[in-house]
């Protein structure tokens, strides 16, 4: 009786071996290749056919004369591999001294900005990764941005636009500014 219970319960083992670690994970593998290539592949931006960034992690950009993401809770700074947002309370003394820097570092890159800083510029997302800023953070910056870039404000605007997503599903969220993509097309901007 044992013999009779132990050769299907070790043959069944294998064959849900073979079917849930091996086929379904190829085949589920397959489909997204074919159908969702980009994004399975981690949506990667390339620049002279050089991986420089992905359109889902954030990057840390503190030049001035850039536009500046969220702040990570990762370290390093947007490390995917440790994602996590920084679990610290309202009132946690670091997260206060964490929002103080930012806010210094803001007012100090762009001192006759007299409007109030957008939450998110100051703040980290749930990930720590996050690659996008509010359309109000984006604005807020645009007058140190112009000033740095010798760019038209006018100009800049329609960049930001352009670059802005809209809530998902037309409902949920709020619409965003991916960083990395504004930024790269500044640069391309100043080559002209």
């Amino acid at each position: 009786m044992f013999k009779n219970q132990i050769k299907p319960a070790i043959f069944m083992f294998l064959i849900l071996t073979i079917v849930t670690g091996i086929i379904y994970p190829l085949v589920i593998t397959g489909i997204a290749q074919l159908v969702f290539s980009e994004k399975a592949n981690g949506s990667i931006i390339y620049k002279d056919g050089k991986p420089i960034g992905s359109k889902f992690i954030g990057q840390s950009f503190d030049d001035p004369k850039y536009f500046w993401g969220r702040l990570s809770a990762t370290t390093p700074a947007y490390n995917a591999a440790s994602s996590s947002g920084s679990n610290l309370g309202p009132l946690n003394p670091q997260l206060i001294n964490n929002v103080k820097a930012r806010v210094k570092a803001l007012t100090i890159s762009d001192p006759d900005n007299k409007n109030p800083i957008p939450v998110d510029l100051v703040t980290s997302s749930a990930s720590g990764l996050d690659p996008h800023i509010s359309v109000a953070g984006a604005m807020y910056q645009i007058g140190r941005v112009v000033r740095l870039q010798g760019i038209r404000e006018e100009t800049l605007k329609s960049i930001v636009k352009k670059h802005t997503c809209g809530r998902f599903l037309g409902l949920i969220g709020e619409p965003v500014v991916n960083v990395l993509e504004l930024n790269l097309e500044l640069n391309e901007n100043r080559m002209k």
